[in-house]
This record gives structure tokens, sequence and C-alpha cells, in this order.
């Protein structure tokens, strides 16, 4: 379990405290957990931006005036229009208490169907898990070398220690598909001169 370390700073409460750090490359932020009082504070855009493009649980120590405390970026909104994070939300993790978040997959290997010129489709990204913060993983790695056509993958399939998964078994994790056959312009033609040659002869029977 690795921690991204991220100094705030205090930040104001309100709409316009809130647009002006904006306008200073901040993010406005809110710290919360079952037992600790919600804090509010402002982080540099670009470590935030750096954090979700990680691919990683985003696990994060937030320091503030002297203080830390062991979170995870629960949850981050953006603009509608240009795409920029407006606010995030992190949930301080507490030794003993399980708690739910969205892990990503990691996929290992090249499908043996994908060589033989199937179609990998990979269904899901994360997925949401119950776990202890001290069990809580980076990734899921799931190896996916000896897939063949046809075969797929579904989160029953699955075993990681210490995990809950909190989607059904049945839910498919990736799957190999056979490869489409599109037809040439040549075969195309062929199959056309052919319907033409059988109308040809239906024709000339019935004439005689």
């Amino acid at each position: 379990m690795e921690f991204t370390t991220l100094d705030a700073t205090t930040r104001g409460t309100g709409k316009r405290a809130s647009r002006q750090a904006r306008l200073q490359g901040q993010v406005p932020c809110v710290l919360y957990g079952h037992h600790v009082e919600p804090l509010t504070f402002q982080l540099d855009a670009r470590y935030l931006y750096k954090l979700i493009r990680s691919h990683a649980t985003p696990l994060v120590k937030i320091e503030l005036e002297g203080k830390s405390w062991d979170c995870i970026l629960k949850d981050i909104d953006f603009h509608p229009v240009h795409d920029n994070a407006i606010h995030a939300d992190f949930q301080v993790l507490q030794a003993g208490e399980k708690i739910t978040l969205a892990v990503p997959f990691r996929f290992d290997g090249t499908p043996a169907g994908q060589i033989e010129g199937g179609n990998t489709q990979f269904v899901l990204s994360e997925v949401e898990i119950k776990c202890l913060p001290k069990d809580i993983p980076s990734h899921l790695s799931v190896d996916i070398s000896e897939l063949n056509i046809g075969d797929s993958i579904h989160l029953g399939d699955l075993d990681f220690d210490n995990i809950e998964f909190q989607s059904s078994d049945s839910q498919t994790v990736v799957m190999i598909h056979a490869p489409r056959i599109v037809a040439t312009a040549e075969e195309l033609e062929e199959g056309e001169e052919g319907e033409e040659g059988a109308e040809g002869e239906e024709v000339a029977e019935g004439a005689e």
C-alpha cells in the first residue's frame, strides 16, 4: 500500500472562496471520516491530475499545518464544459474499519486467442471492493495470456486475499471474441456474378 503525499493549504468557505481558489490553479477539497471532523482545504490542480492519471488506487497522505491524514480520493467533480477538476472529496482511512472503494485492474500477458486473430474486449477497467485499509491494493493483476477465442473471465473466477467484490460473480471482466470475417470487393463481385448466372439458368429452363 503506497501513499502519495500532498501538501494542502487552508481555504475559505463559500462559492467566492472556491472560485478564487480555482483561478489560482487550486482545487477546493474536503476531508471527512467517521471519527474526523470535516476539513476544507485546497490542493494544487497539477498534483491532483497526476494522481488521477497514475492508473493506481488513489491513496493519499494529506499534510496540512503540521498534521497528516491517510486518505483515499473518494470522489472528484469536473466542470461540464472544459473538464477541469472543480472539487474533490477525500475519505480518511481508519485502521480496522473496512472501506468500499474502486480499484483498477491490470491485465497481464497477451491472450492466446488474440494471437490467433481474436478480439480482446476489456469489459471492466476497475471494480468496487470492500476491505481493510491495510489490505488495499494499488491494482488487481489478472493474467489473461491463456484465454482462447470464446473464453472469458468473470469476477467469480478471481480470488484475492482479504478482498470482497461488491458486484455479482457473473459480471464479465474480459472476453475474447472470434475474429470478424469481412468479405473483399472481389468476393462480393464473384458472389453477384454467381447469383446472376443462377437466375439466367432458371430463365433458360423456363423457356424450354
